[in-house]
């Protein structure tokens, strides 16, 4: 038994309906006949024009149906899926480029003057592909005449489970890093989950069976970006189910447009993140109970920060058939644990159902028993990536091999009972989780310490209700000099995407720092927390 998505996605063009919809995006809708030859097309082009098997292709998008169709190129291609960050700015835009050795470019219109700005700087980078605008007039250029045209059929030379596709990750400690999954591991990750409910086709032959017999797969919204893993492995999971993927036109969430979507498509399942995604689609429903058809929606997945078990209850008001999936994994490994929520069982926050695959180990590689209430960190030994791409230290650190098994060690703490629940503690270093993204705050204090008048800073997570944590920082200044927090703001903004700019900045506190000079991040989230609770409070 061996995996490998573009063998996956040649054997259920086979078998689908060629009519059928396999992208939605907005007005537009791309079947899967049309998937099958634009993507065709794309891999031709892209070989014509000099790729090779194994070359790093980076998606510079928000989410789109090129999106899919480009990833579904390149896996018949066996061209590397290279996801980018479209809230970095120009230098860390750069960064990923240069740090995964990308050789083809694709990227939106939108954001053609950081590419303009970056570009000469990139010699390795052999083909630049701009995907215009919908609204624009020169729709017929660029990636749309590679799409459409073609010499014929491309004769893939024979595809491995061992090709490959890219996650770059924030991860925990220093800059974002690219996590190596191998096709095979990832579609044996994916199957994780699906195993526990039920059979699932073992190879590509029962896969076919089972579409030819069943039908085409659900309909889907990934409502959080694709440019992060869940977005993308979820979007993955519904192509390889023989499904629709529907994408939202908005470019920052809106409730509105994912309700409207859900009752337009007949939308079976919705991924999103968490209370960050949760909170704005239910206020919308609050609004406004009785303006959308949600009866078809089957299920919400979750993964990448917390979801409360408030949101969900009141969640399954409006959708009582639903299952609720609360996921926990990481880029690094999947498949840790679910927490499932309906109207017929419920579950607390942070606590998962964990599996066979899954062993807690200290700080010294002992392993935990289940049921101890010392914490530790969660190790998985099954399906798991190749290691981070063009960094041998980080990978030796991140997958261990302990007592002659390797596995996936991604920096969480937990508890797991006897009985396999496991209880989420939080990140063993200080990263922050906001809304999904994972932010390292040496990255912005090093930052915020380059604004004059600044003698040591600190950037911690502080709680949110709708966001998992927000970005706060705390500043030391040089004697003489006053804090001006919206000008600081602004020079940091210059370096660091939006999301990883502080919410707020204060002065004073704790000492910053312990004898030995590491930094004192727990009495500072303390003091960072009273601060921003007292100035919500005064407003």
């Amino acid at each position: 038994m061996i995996w490998n998505f573009g063998d996956i996605f040649d054997a259920l063009v086979e078998v689908l309906p060629k009519e059928h919809p396999a992208l939605i995006h907005g007005d537009r809708s791309i079947s899967w006949g049309d998937l099958d030859r634009r993507s065709n097309n794309l891999v031709q082009s892209m070989y014509e024009n000099g790729a090779q098997a194994g070359d790093r292709v980076c998606f510079y998008m928000r989410n789109r149906s090129e999106y899919m169709e480009m990833l579904i190129a390149c896996f018949r291609g066996r061209l590397t899926h290279v996801n980018v960050n479209y809230r970095y700015v120009a230098e860390e835009i750069k960064y990923i480029f240069e740090n995964s050795d990308a050789n083809v470019v694709v990227y939106a219109e939108e954001f053609r003057k950081t590419i303009t700005a970056i570009q000469h700087q990139l010699p390795n980078v052999k083909q630049w592909i701009e995907i215009a605008d919908q609204s624009s007039t020169t729709m017929r250029t660029g990636y749309e005449v590679l799409a459409e045209n073609s010499h014929g059929r491309w004769k893939p030379t024979k595809r491995s489970p061992s090709d490959q596709l890219f996650i770059y990750t924030g991860g925990t400690t220093g800059p974002p890093k690219a996590v190596m999954w191998d096709h095979h591991n990832l579609r044996e990750a994916l199957l994780l989950a699906a195993r526990a409910i039920g059979p699932v086709p073992e190879n590509i032959e029962e896969l076919k069976e089972k579409v030819f017999h069943d039908g085409p797969g659900e309909v889907m919204i990934p409502a959080c970006p694709l440019m992060h893993g869940t977005g993308l492995l979820t979007a993955i999971n519904a192509i390889c189910n023989g499904g629709t993927v529907v994408t939202l036109e908005a470019a920052s969430l809106d409730a509105t447009e994912i309700l409207r979507s859900i009752q337009q498509h007949s939308v079976n399942s919705i991924t999103i993140v968490g209370d960050a995604f949760a909170q704005p689609i239910l206020a919308e429903l609050d609004a406004h109970p009785k303006s959308y058809d949600l009866t078809s929606v089957a299920s919400v997945i979750s993964s990448g920060v917390m979801w409360s078990q408030e949101s969900k209850k009141r969640l399954l008001n409006y959708i009582p058939q639903a299952t609720l999936v609360d996921a926990f994994g990481s880029s690094e490994a999947l498949g840790f644990g679910t927490s499932i929520t309906s109207n017929e069982h419920s579950a607390s926050t942070a606590k998962f159902l964990t599996n066979d695959y899954c062993k807690v180990f200290d700080e010294d590689d002992n392993e935990i028993p289940r049921g101890s209430d010392k914490p530790g960190f969660i190790a998985f030994g099954g399906p798991i990536p190749l290691g981070y791409y063009g960094d041998e230290i980080k990978t030796s650190e991140t997958f261990k091999v302990i007592n002659g098994h390797r596995y996936s060690i991604p920096g969480d703490y937990c508890k797991v009972t006897k009985n396999g629940t496991l209880t989420l503690l939080g990140r063993g270093s200080a990263c922050i989780n906001s809304g999904g993204e994972k932010i390292y705050p040496e990255e912005v204090e090093e930052v915020i310490k380059k604004y004059r008048g600044i003698k040591d800073a600190l950037v911690v997570g502080v709680p949110d209700s709708r966001w998992g944590q927000i970005v706060v920082a705390v500043v030391e200044l040089e004697h003489g000099s006053a804090l001006d927090e919206e000008r600081l703001k602004a020079f940091a903004s210059q370096t660091l995407a939006r999301y990883k700019l502080p919410r707020a900045i204060f002065r004073g506190g704790p000492p910053f720092r312990a004898p030995n000079g590491k930094a004192n991040y727990k009495q500072i989230s303390e003091y960072a927390s009273q601060l921003l609770a007292a100035d919500t409070k005064a407003e």
